[in-house]
Order: structure tokens, then sequence, then C-alpha cells
């Protein structure tokens, strides 16, 4: 993309509303738009992060074998009042009443349309293990939203629901969550703890959350601080195996680690005193079993082997997909802005030329957009009449991860600039050699789906 063609309404100055840097860097850098209080408009650059994120989390989820399809923003509220649950939300449903007078809502979340759905098309224990799940928006009423996208009214979630015959089997699918969430946030370049939580409105005595550690974090976590040298790295992991995810469930849930509301002061106590930890996190998923809570009340039952019905074994799994774009700059910016992961970037690179307007340095930028580009990398040209100065803030602020700059003096001597923004590391290289660098960088990227 050329920016000059490109729509990117940056900002100069902090946002007055913005009280996070999540928040005050995602305005200024032409992320996102206030429509109203907590609901925005994702601008060109955001929506592309957006995506990227989306496109992660589909792949994680359909690797173990889990199903896409899509769920309605608006549900009945008579298949909550079936469940039970259509007051336990409170003022935080958005409940709406049609022409027919119908009673509907904007979901919250879709436990009860997704065992809808399955009590009318699955009746034998033959169709099971199903696990279906969706990426859509939601919305909550908050009494005070705040923060941006981290705490909005609409946002973006993945939402799962597993189906299974016996306890047995939904823990099972609760571990492969668990396993697939691990690699999903490493994939965004961050580390999200699992941490016994509350189950809430939608209930269960099996939840984890997933944390990433933020000062700005709206929890208070308690945990082992050698949780933090566990990685999930690369493993093959077969998805069918009870014993390969229960192992992985152990591995990274054996040590300390509860948010507040689950924290228990006399275990925390027995760690080491140097390995206690005490800090702030953002919760960017959540996944739970809770059993026969709505397939009982709703007569989601298959037939079993032995030919009586049974009501399945359920869990639901969440991914915030919107709050984690929040939650990674939160966990990665600097004084000058964002700097994003390779696997969640806008664009793969900026290409900056310092004297727009001249044969040679113009020639140079247009091989390298072309090359990058024929090597399957999305880079970002700014290709505008301004100083250097500007181009190299706007780069910084929107956080691209690499920087190749192109200048006469450079060019005199076959060399461009590749600036690594994490680290500010310069190196000058002929430019078929930033090309073929950067392609290397993100190979395992591109690949890892």
């Amino acid at each position: 993309m050329r920016l000059s063609r490109y729509f990117l309404p940056v900002l100069k100055e902090d946002p007055k509303e913005a009280q996070i840097v999540s928040h005050r860097l995602m305005l200024r850098a032409g992320m996102i738009r206030q429509q109203a209080a907590g609901i925005y408009s994702w601008l060109p650059l955001g929506y592309k992060v957006l995506r990227r994120i989306e496109q992660i989390v589909h792949e994680e989820q359909q690797r173990v074998g889990h199903i896409p399809l899509l769920m309605p923003t608006l549900q009945s509220a008579d298949l909550w009042r079936e469940s039970g649950r259509y007051d336990d939300y409170g003022e935080e449903m958005l409940r709406i009443r049609d022409r027919h007078k119908r009673d509907l809502l904007y979901g919250p979340t879709n436990e009860e349309m997704i065992t809808d759905i399955f009590r009318s098309h699955v009746g034998s224990y033959k169709d099971l293990p199903l696990t279906l799940y969706h990426i859509q928006w939601k919305f909550r009423d908050e009494i005070r939203p705040r923060f941006g996208v981290m705490r909005g009214r609409e946002f973006l979630m993945k939402d799962g629901y597993n189906f299974d015959l016996t306890k047995e089997d939904a823990l099972h699918a609760y571990n492969r969550h668990l396993v697939s969430y691990l690699r999903t946030y490493e994939r965004m370049g961050l580390q999200a703890i699992p941490m016994r939580a509350d189950g809430g409105p939608i209930g269960g005595d099996h939840t984890h959350e997933f944390l990433v550690l933020a000062e700005t974090g709206e929890s208070e976590v308690y945990y082992d601080s050698e949780i933090t040298d566990l990685k999930f790295g690369n493993r093959r992991i077969d998805h069918d195996s009870h014993a390969e995810c229960q192992a992985v469930m152990e591995e990274f849930t054996s040590r300390y680690a509860r948010t507040d509301e689950t924290h228990d002061e006399t275990l925390f106590q027995q760690l080491p005193e140097d390995r206690r930890r005490v800090a702030r996190g953002i919760e960017v998923g959540q996944i739970f079993y809770f059993g026969t809570k709505y397939s009982e009340p709703m007569g989601a039952t298959v037939v079993a082997p032995d030919g009586s019905r049974v009501p399945v074994h359920m869990g639901s799994h969440g991914i915030g997909v919107s709050r984690l774009l929040g939650a990674i700059i939160e966990a990665s910016h600097d004084e000058r802005g964002i700097i994003w992961p390779e696997g969640v970037t806008p664009f793969h690179v900026g290409i900056v030329n310092l004297k727009q307007g001249d044969n040679s340095t113009d020639s140079a930028c247009e091989a390298l957009y072309a090359e990058l580009r024929a090597q399957g990398l999305d880079p970002l040209y700014d290709d505008r009449d301004e100083r250097a100065g500007a181009k190299f803030a706007t780069m910084d602020l929107i956080g691209l991860p690499w920087r190749i700059t192109v200048g006469p003096r450079g060019l005199a001597n076959n060399k461009v600039e590749l600036t690594n923004r994490r680290s500010g590391e310069t190196e000058e290289l002929p430019p078929n050699d930033a090309v073929a660098r950067i392609a290397a960088i993100y190979e395992p990227v591109l690949n890892a789906g």
C-alpha cells in the first residue's frame, strides 16, 4: 500500500478522553474513531490488525478440529427464559422489542442459541464429540465504558461451544481449548497466563481466564513467577489424545496463578517468598466447563450407547478478539508509539523515501516495493512529499516492526537502512539483501497457520 493513497488520519496531540496507553495510541494512530460511548468505528489500520488477529484465531481453532459457523447478533429472549438466565445479566443486556412485540436481545454470549441449534440437529452419541465456534460482535451495556476497546460496549469475540457425551470427554475438550489458546496467544507475541477464575453468570466449576500482565490491567492477579518461564512454542500435540492435552494442562496450571476473585492467601503464602508475584492483568480469554447447566433445562439430549437419552456435557470458550488489540499495545509500546509483534502487524515493513521526487530514490523504493510484494509480503510505502522527520514519526507511531529507509547518500554505495522498531538497531545493506532479510524474518510467521 502507498501511504499517499491510504486513509490514515493520525493525530499529533494526545486525545484528552484517552486514559490508558492503548486507547491513546489507537486514536493517535488513526485505528479507531468513537461513535458513541464504548462504540467505535474501525478505521483501515485498526481493521487490518483486527483481521490479522481474527485469522490467527480461526487457524488455531481449526487446527484442533473445531468447526466455524456464524450466529446472529440478535437472539430471541424466549431461549434465555428457557435456560433460566434471562435476568442474570441485569441491565448489561440490551433488550429490544420488534414491531410484532416479540422480545429480543443483542447477544452478550451464545450458550442458549448454540444449544438450540444442537438439539435441533444432533440426537445420537455417534455425532459426538462436536465443537462449534464463531467470531461475532457482542454487546454488553457497561455502566461506565472506558479504556477504549479494552472495556467497550460493542466488541468482537470468538466464542466456541463443545458438546460431549461424558464429563471426561468434556474435560478433554476443556484441555484441548487450553492447548489451542496457548498457541494462539504466542503467535500474537503475547504471554497469556491461564489463571483459575470465577464462572460468573455463565456458570461452571471449571474455568480459567487467560491474562496478559500489564500495569493498566483491570484485574489484580497473584502468581508463582515460575509460570512466566513457560512457553508452548511449536510443539506437536495430538489434540485427540486425552493424555497429551492433560499433560499440557497440568504443566501450565499446576503452579499458583489466580485472579483476585479466587485468590487464596494461605496457599499463596506457601510459595517461596522470592517467587510470589502480585500484579495487574488484562483478561483476553476464558474457558468454561459447565456440564449440563444448559442442556438439561433446554432438552439437549442424545441417545447413549445403552439406548437411554442423556443430556450432553457442555463448555464454552471465549477469546476477546477486539480487546486483544488493546492488550497487545499495552504490552508492546514505547514513548514513540506502538510496537507490533510480527504476527499481527498491519503491514510487514515500512519503506521511507527520504527524497521524494529524486529519480534514484523513487526508482529504488519502487523496486523494493515490487519485490517485497512478490515475496508475498505487505509493505507500506511512505511516498508522501513530507520531511523525513514526519515520515519517521508516523512509522514509529503506527509501530511496524521493520523499516527500510532509502536515501541518495546510501544509494550511492548501493545501501539502504534496515531498522528494527523494537530494538532501534539499524543495519546498512544492499536493497536485495534487505528484501531477503525481511522475507526470512516473516517466513515462519506466514507459514504458522
